[in-house]
């Protein structure tokens, strides 16, 4: 079955907590999804309506298209209007344009454990670069008759889901102009490797355990099926789960391109509590490793290393 790719903007529990809505002033608004056979143009437009007199609760509305790719089967598209506190919106859309004439379209994929925010983050990147975004952990279920992926685990054993994986992987890995959030279990296999990086830049999402602990305990346990080993209350099994993750899987994740680590942003910003932080920063923080990297290949190219 043809992989999809659905271009939708779901935030997660875990960003639409109290601390978030302090930070953020917007709304997210989406029209209907409309089928396109041929890759479309990001539109993006502002206004600049002020709210207070200080720069930082000012909002940036902006109005953007997901645009899809012929050789999937299921395009979609959508269009919306996002509104952002207006420096995170201009800084991140600045970066964006900064980035990419050295990302040259080269595909993104974002690692890192279970509840680390790929899917948000991965979606304000592809907003924002006029990429696609593909969830390899929807493409799964898309192909098994939509099972969820804690009934596939359970139905069919963790060796079947890592394989279909790689069979998704290697799919994504001929395309161009996507931003993919992965499971968080692809970078264990080699082959996987080979496919993200044949196109693509992986970047890892760094977020502390404990701060991963208290995400995952907030919205339930339930659909996270590696966590069905553990004991105790969820903070306390996700916890445990998670060290014994990081331990298995920390060297793997060290080899992505690009690391962006929430306790540098956060410190980088003044923020006390990497929870503070909102998805928009981190994406703007994920541009700037990515830019980094890629600089420092333009220059190894040039050098003819």
């Amino acid at each position: 079955m043809e992989a999809g790719v659905a271009c939708k903007w779901n935030y997660p529990t875990w960003i639409e907590s109290e601390r978030f809505g302090r930070k953020s002033t917007g709304s997210l608004r989406f029209g209907r999804i409309a089928k396109q056979e041929h890759k479309t143009r990001v539109v993006v437009s502002a206004r600049f309506p002020v709210q207070t007199s200080s720069n930082r609760h000012r909002s940036v509305s902006l109005e953007v298209s997901c645009s899809s790719y012929t050789n999937f089967s299921a395009s979609t598209m959508e269009t919306g209007s996002i509104h952002a506190p207006f420096d995170e919106a201009l800084m991140l859309k600045n970066k964006s344009l900064e980035v990419e004439p050295y990302l040259n379209g080269h595909s993104i994929y974002l690692v890192g454990l279970m509840g680390s925010g790929k899917t948000t983050v991965g979606k304000i990147l592809s907003h924002v670069l006029g990429y696609s975004f593909c969830d390899s952990d929807t493409l799964i279920e898309q192909e098994v008759n939509g099972m969820s992926v804690a009934e596939i685990f359970k139905l069919h054993g963790e060796s079947f889901f890592r394989k279909k994986e790689t069979e998704v992987l290697q799919r994504l890995s001929s395309q161009k102009q996507l931003v993919v959030s992965t499971g968080g279990g692809a970078v264990v296999q080699d082959v996987n490797w080979d496919y993200m990086q044949k196109k693509g830049i992986v970047v890892w999402l760094d977020v502390p355990l404990e701060a991963l602990a208290q995400r995952i305990a907030a919205v339930g346990t339930h659909s996270r099926p590696l966590l069905h080993y553990e004991d105790g209350d969820p903070y306390t099994k996700a916890l445990k789960r998670l060290s014994y993750l990081l331990e298995q899987r920390g060297k793997n994740y060290a080899k992505a391109n690009a690391r962006v680590s929430l306790e540098e942003i956060a410190g980088k910003l003044g923020y006390r509590d990497v929870s503070d932080l909102t998805p928009t920063e981190i994406a703007i923080e994920a541009l700037e490793q990515i830019e980094v990297y890629l600089k420092e290949e333009d220059g190894m190219a040039i050098a003819g290393l």
